[in-house]
């Protein structure tokens, strides 16, 4: 007697077809006169597909840029483009190369105008009590050195920004110009937050809303990414400065502080791996964690998963910190037994160059953390 066919068993659907499924959905929300954004927030925590070309819309959305309601988007964008344009008429006047007026935070000139040339000040712009070696008032030269120090500061860590991408760095007058844009973007943004200025590593911060802005597919507002980017690094900054502010390092609010709710998250989901790394083997989270939370993972993977991670990061409402916790915890996890059986050395040798994973899975664990 000849046997039954089988009955067709259901196949799981091809990651392509998964792929093509967000995209739609993403779309058709983004299509809506007035977009929902917890609708927007839980399809982008589950990534943004590259293909759709909407990522630099759907993460000015998520950074409260762009307005939901798409009537307002062109008047919008029109109102915060002119009001950069202001901010690097008032505070750049060419500061970066050429000659320039250096202007404080309230971007208001001294009373004798300094000029910069080549970096370095104009003897006779100096006025004599101004002058170092005068024993009158120094306010505005001590001024001039705060601002030609953290002028050259952004310019060596800008040309140092992931330099294996032609983008960001070489000969071209495209990697040019966008560094170009990163160090006017963040000047600006020391000048207009004086109890912060420019703290190193914030150009890394700055490279993925850049590269994502730059990259849109709408020629217009890919020529204003410079303005859109520094709107949305402010908004970003904003839920992150504490971790910046140095004089709040070991309080509740700051660094410490945020490491030690790492070190909690981890005790409560795997008490034994906490255990083992903070008592045993004494990896303090300050040597390896310090550098995940301040800069956004940005320097623990490569730059296109780097992107995916901040399609979930920029998705929480209250900001990226909870969920970078989360993701943080979950990368102990995924390696915890490496690291149970490792002692001090390997441990930190591990944690400080993170070993290739799997993105999707990283997330998903980190997701179940909740």
């Amino acid at each position: 007697m000849a046997s039954s066919p089988r009955s067709p068993q259901p196949q799981a659907p091809a990651q392509d077809e998964l792929e093509i499924s967000r995209q739609s959905r993403i779309l058709a929300a983004l299509s809506k006169k007035v977009i929902d954004l917890d609708e927007l927030r839980m399809l982008a925590a589950q990534g943004v597909p590259d293909g759709a070309g909407v990522r630099s819309t759907v993460w000015k959305l998520l950074l409260c840029y762009l307005p939901n309601d798409r009537a307002l988007w062109e008047q919008d964008l029109a109102k915060k483009r002119s009001q950069y344009e202001a901010f690097k008429d008032e505070f750049l006047s060419n500061t970066v190369g050429g000659n320039s007026t250096i202007r404080g935070p309230e971007g208001h000139s001294g009373g004798n105008a300094e000029h910069v040339q080549n970096g370095s000040l104009d003897r006779s712009e100096i006025a004599q009590d101004e002058h170092p070696l005068s024993l009158g008032k120094t306010k505005e030269w001590n001024q001039f050195v705060e601002n030609s120090e953290m002028i050259e500061q952004v310019d060596r860590d800008v040309k140092r920004t992931h330099p294996d991408m032609h983008f960001f760095c070489g000969d071209s007058s495209f990697a040019k110009s966008n560094q170009e844009s990163l160090k006017n973007i963040l000047i600006i943004f020391a000048k207009l937050n004086a109890g912060i200025r420019y703290v190193q590593g914030m150009n890394e911060i700055l490279a993925p809303l850049f590269f994502v802005f730059r990259n849109d597919p709408d020629y217009k507002n890919a020529n204003f990414a410079e303005a859109d980017s520094f709107f949305c690094f402010v908004e970003l900054l904003s839920g992150l400065r504490d971790n910046f502010c140095q004089k709040l390092d070991n309080s509740a609010v700051g660094i410490q502080g945020t490491l030690s709710k790492l070190m909690q998250l981890l005790r409560k989901y795997d008490g034994e791996l906490q255990h083992h790394l903070e008592i045993k083997t004494e990896v303090n989270p300050q040597f390896y964690a310090f550098r995940w939370i301040t800069l956004l993972l940005t320097q623990e993977f490569n730059f296109a998963d780097t992107i995916h991670i901040w399609d979930t990061l920029l998705s929480n409402p209250d900001g990226p910190q909870e969920t970078l916790l989360r993701i943080c915890c979950a990368m102990l996890i995924l390696v915890r037994k490496r690291l149970l059986a490792g002692d001090f050395t390997s441990n930190l040798k591990l944690l400080q160059s993170y070993p290739p994973t799997n993105i999707g899975h990283l997330l998903y664990i980190a997701n179940k953390l909740q």
